[in-house]
């Protein structure tokens, strides 16, 4: 068995057992020079967390881990097709690369395809089911707050 299918095995052992649990099935491994840095499942049931997603709460527990937001030179492995959000996070936060093991099509009949909504966000924000609008809001006394987040960051450095 070469790495890849075993840390995919691995990322479907954690789905399987969250469900055991009452959980839903989904599991994720985060390695980095070829070592499992950190593991997660899916938690939403367990925390009400909607964001508590197995590649999330694997790359939560990889930064803590790491000692740091950064997790460039990582690999996620995922049981399922990661949502965008997940996406979004391990883009983010530097991962380079991402395996799963079950598509959008496999988790379609069950009810566990996020397809839909990459396709909603596929398109222009105007046409997306979510409305979406830029309010350009600025406080009278602190009118730039991220060339004031700059200026700090440079005092820091």
């Amino acid at each position: 068995m070469n790495q890849e299918t075993r840390f995919l095995c691995e990322a479907i052992e954690l789905a399987r057992a969250n469900v055991a649990k009452g959980g839903r099935p989904f599991g994720a491994v985060v390695v980095k020079d070829s070592q499992v840095i950190a593991t997660g499942v899916n938690e939403i049931h367990s925390t009400n967390d909607p964001t508590a997603h197995a590649e999330l709460t694997a790359l939560r527990a990889a930064s803590q881990k790491l000692g740091s937001p950064d997790l460039e030179g990582c690999v996620v492995y995922a049981s399922g097709h990661p949502c965008p959000m997940c996406m979004a996070a391990m883009r983010l936060a530097g991962v380079g690369e991402v395996a799963y093991a079950h598509s959008n099509d496999d988790g379609a009949p069950y009810g566990l395809s996020t397809a839909a909504i990459y396709a909603d966000l596929a398109k222009p924000f105007a046409e997306q089911s979510m409305t979406i609008r830029y309010v350009p809001v600025r406080l009278e006394q602190h009118p730039d707050l991220y060339a004031e987040w700059k200026r700090i960051q440079n005092k820091r450095a």
